[in-house]
């Protein structure tokens, strides 16, 4: 005996309303978090606000009919809760933590420029340090190198990333991509996702941005020198300074999918390599150096798994600590250099 079978028509009118309830899930869900995580004054009202939010989407679920109607109210509820997170501005005046309160910017003329506030704090521990900076002018011409930090601090999947332009007499200059946190304020991958942290780029001597993950943090650092001639080296390195200067002046939300270290990073190369296709590395980023390695942008002199072992600077880093010849004593022995 054959078995029923329901008409196409059918099945495709369950099909949409499965996708019907998968998006209104979806959006629900999301817009009661980006409620939660928003720039409301506390925690409590923030909560509160959630709950009348969670109530509002529940009650027109439940009561209202028929479902198109309801349907529309709660796509017009989270229309609302969207423009209300993007219109909220990004700021520069904030209670900055110290050691992003000074925004660095740069002045460039021709082959001459002077990177202005370049960060080298003194470190007596992670959270105990003296904030100093300094203002160094560079010669473009001679721009040698781009190296590739990966900062590892927990999962194996996700790492820190940072670029390091090398120049002439063993002078380096580190960019580190991150969020510019106020006081009392810590890092929150899902606040990274709601608008919760401005982005900003530190500039600053490794004996800083490498030192203080390496001595003090206790993460682990690999370092990469990158295949890639002078002159991309310079496009690269004023296309960091041009947003370096568009950050002082108008402020940018981080994002922890789609602005942060990696993808940033991706933004400011891609228009000068002719092999750069995205690729699922850039978001689970501790492995971008295995992509970097199939792309052939790192040194094909061994295999992967021997330059990663032989790439990490943990060691060399403690033995340097505050040595002012830091950056030539953690890059002694690497490969490719």
């Amino acid at each position: 005996m054959s078995q029923p079978h329901l008409p196409k028509g059918s099945i495709l009118k369950l099909l949409i309303r499965a996708l019907e309830g998968v998006l209104m899930t979806a959006t629900g869900l999301w817009s009661m978090v980006a409620v939660y995580e928003s720039n409301l004054p506390t925690s409590w009202v923030k909560t509160c606000a959630t709950v009348a939010y969670t109530l509002l989407l529940g009650t027109i679920a439940w009561r209202v009919r028929p479902w198109r109607k309801a349907r529309l109210l709660c796509l017009g509820a989270f229309a609302v809760v969207i423009a209300w997170f993007l219109v909220t501005p990004p700021s520069n005046n904030r209670d900055w933590q110290p050691d992003v309160a000074v925004l660095p910017y740069a002045e460039i003329n021709r082959d001459q420029v002077t990177i202005h506030n370049i960060r080298n704090c003194e470190y007596r521990s992670e959270t105990d340090y003296t904030v100093r900076h300094y203002d160094k002018s560079f010669d473009l011409t001679k721009l040698r190198s781009v190296d590739l930090y990966l900062v590892y601090w927990g999962s194996p999947l996700i790492a820190h990333t940072m670029m390091s332009f090398g120049f002439d007499g063993g002078d380096y200059v580190c960019f580190s991509i991150e969020t510019r946190k106020e006081k009392g304020e810590a890092y929150s991958a899902i606040k990274g996702c709601f608008r919760q942290f401005e982005l900003t780029y530190i500039i600053g001597d490794e004996r800083d941005l490498v030192r203080l993950r390496t001595n003090f943090r206790g993460e682990q650092v690999y370092l990469y020198r990158l295949n890639t001639d002078a002159a991309t080296a310079r496009l690269v390195l004023l296309d960091y300074l041009r947003q370096v200067n568009r950050l002082k002046d108008r402020p940018e939300w981080y994002n922890a999918l789609t602005s942060n270290c990696t993808t940033n990073i991706r933004g400011h190369t891609k228009p000068y390599s002719n092999n750069a296709p995205f690729d699922w590395r850039i978001l689970v980023n501790g492995r971008v150096d295995e992509m970097a390695y199939e792309r052939k942008v790192l040194d094909q002199g061994l295999p992967f798994a021997e330059l990663k072992r032989r790439s990490l600077v943990n060691g060399r880093a403690k033995e340097a600590d505050a040595d002012p010849g830091f950056s030539a004593r953690i890059r002694e022995g690497l490969p490719g250099l």
